[in-house]
This record gives C-alpha cells, structure tokens and sequence, in this order.
C-alpha cells in the first residue's frame, strides 16, 4: 500500500494540540525527530459529529472539566480550512506527511479539497455506511481502524468500500482497542493477524495502551502500519494528553520498530556476515588425541574433536574412522585431508 517497505508509523497528534496552532507545530517538530513516517491530526465540525448532549467518555471525565459538556470539549479542538492548510505547509517544510482523520462528510471533503492520498476510517465510523461510502468513492489508500468491532463488521465495512470504488490492495486495517488507556489483557493482540489472514489484506495496529512494547511486538507479528498517540506533555488539560507518549517515549517507539525490522531479516537461515569469523573459533575439527605415525590407521582411540573449526568437518568422522594418516601428526594436531 505504501511507496517505502519499512514499517509505517503515524505520529498522532490527534487533538493534544489544545486548539492551537504553535502547539500543533511543536508536536509536526516531535514527529519529525522521532522519525515516524507521517503526523497525524482529526479534522471534525463538531456540530456535525457531537450532540448537543452527547455525554463524555469515563477517560475523559477524569482527564478534563466533568461539568464541560462533550460538545464544549470537542469545540475548543476544531480546526479550520486556514489552519489545515498552514499545517499541511509546515509538514511539507519539514518533510513529513501529513494526515488527518475526517469525522463527518464535511470534513471528507475538505481533506479531499487539500489533497489528501491517505484517508484514515477512524474505529467510531466502522458502522457507518455513508460516511463509509464517501470514503471508498474516493478511491484513495485508506487506512480502517476496528476498535469496538467484531468480524463481521469489519466484513461490512471492507465490503463496502471496495463495492464503493477503493480497490482491496489500497486499504489497511488497524486492530485497535478504542479504552484510553486500554488494559494489557485486553489487547488481544493475536486479533491482528486473524484480521489480516481472514480479510487478506494489509494490518497494523492502533495502539492506545501506555507504553510501546505492544507496539514492538506488533511489528514482530507483521504489522505493516503502526498507530500511536503522542502529546508534548501528559499533564496539559485534555482528554488523550493522559495516555499519550511523551516526545522521548515516541523517540524510543520509533527506533525500536527500526532495530525489529532490522532484527527480522528475510526468514532465510544462513550465517550472518557479522559471525562468519567465529565459525573457526567455536566450531571443532578432527585431531589426533596422540601422536600418530604415517601409515597408522585412523581409529576412535587416536582421534578426539576439538576446537579450532578450520579442519575436518566432525560431520565427516565416519568417513575418517578407518582411514590411514598421509602424514606423521602430534597430540592436538588437527587431522588433514587425504
């Protein structure tokens, strides 16, 4: 799906930039030296998507003002037209991609207007069909995240966007957890791969727990794009500050999925060049346990296998046994070829 074949890492910024602009740049720099692959914002016009007396999630209670309504809290994080654009700017000074996460059909078009390639189905939006359809006509590369899903509504939701127009090979599909943050023995992190075999598509995961072994082990598994929340400080006012990374945790994120998709290779067993020199050190040849004369017969009593590895293979000992020595050979001596 993607042009690289190194693992893809979306920075997301989500909404901890708090409405600002400066603090959305800031956290455009975190990803930039973090080395994640794209940042990624959620684009919304909250009359669109909350009710006027839509309640807050339990998380969000705890991480903002519980008097504060779900429309007032998501309000004072919507970003306009102008700031898309200078932020969409400003990653392309920095030479990162930019992404955002539509909310409403609104919001589909703008990052259409703007010229998104990727479109990010955020796990709230799996169920439903319009904004789905929208999507798929675009026939852009999409990325589906499934938290809260069961089989058969990632099913529905992949049927549709490719009857819509997206062709299979074009999307992704995140396993995800949508609990901020989500506990250990819920992250069913196998789900992933059942995900991606059942479907035959392209998976990743869309991680919300707190720390980035999950994150590592998902590479190890396969994934193929990586998902995870950052904030420039935990403790700034705001519902996703809590559970997101700090710039050095997603630092540390992003160069362990380096070094695991280093350490996986090809899956082809073979000696690796950095310990090719250790063969003829660790590995042990035939010598003679004594000495031993021209002419005498190579038996298991004037044999023994030692190190260093440069002579006989030991693999070859019943071809010895039995043998005559071509040459005179002292104790430790390693045995030569006839």
């Amino acid at each position: 799906m993607f042009e690289r074949d190194e693992v893809f890492i979306i920075a997301e910024a989500g909404v901890n930039h708090n409405g600002s602009i400066d603090i959305a740049k800031k956290l455009i720099d975190v990803a930039v030296e973090a080395g994640a692959s794209a940042v990624k914002f959620q684009t919304f016009k909250t009359e669109n998507v909350i009710s006027k007396d839509a309640k807050k999630a339990d998380y969000q209670k705890n991480t903002t003002d519980a008097n504060e309504s779900q429309f007032d809290m998501i309000k004072k994080l919507e970003l306009d037209i102008e700031t898309h654009k200078k932020l969409i700017a400003y990653c392309k000074e920095k030479k990162i991609m930019f992404l955002s996460t539509p909310f409403d059909h609104d919001s589909i078009d703008m990052l259409t207007e703007l010229g998104l390639e990727i479109f990010k189905i955020p796990s709230g939006e799996i169920t439903n069909l319009p904004y789905l359809r929208h999507i798929g006509k675009l026939n852009k590369k999409v990325i589906l995240s499934t938290g809260m899903a069961d089989m058969g509504e990632i099913e529905d939701a992949l049927d549709v966007l490719i009857e819509s127009g997206t062709n299979r090979s074009h999307i992704t599909v995140l396993h995800a957890n949508t609990m901020y943050p989500t506990p250990m023995e819920d992250v069913n992190l196998l789900a992933m791969v059942t995900i991606g075999k059942t479907f035959n598509v392209a998976y990743g995961y869309s991680d919300h727990t707190l720390g980035i072994e999950v994150d590592i082990a998902a590479v190890a598994l396969g994934a193929r794009v990586i998902e995870k929340h950052f904030t420039l400080d935990k403790n700034m006012q705001g519902p996703d500050h809590k559970a997101s990374l700090n710039p050095q945790e997603l630092k540390a994120m992003v160069q362990s999925i380096k070094n695991i998709e280093q350490a996986l290779g090809t899956g082809i067993k073979k000696p690796s060049k950095s310990e090719m020199p250790n063969r003829a050190i660790a590995r042990k040849s035939i010598v003679a346990s004594r000495a031993i004369k021209k002419g005498e017969a190579l038996t298991e009593e004037n044999l023994a296998i030692k190190r260093a590895g440069s002579g006989i293979d030991p693999m070859r000992w019943d071809e010895v046994i039995g043998s005559i020595a071509h040459q005179d050979y002292q104790e430790d001596e390693v045995i030569q070829k006839g």
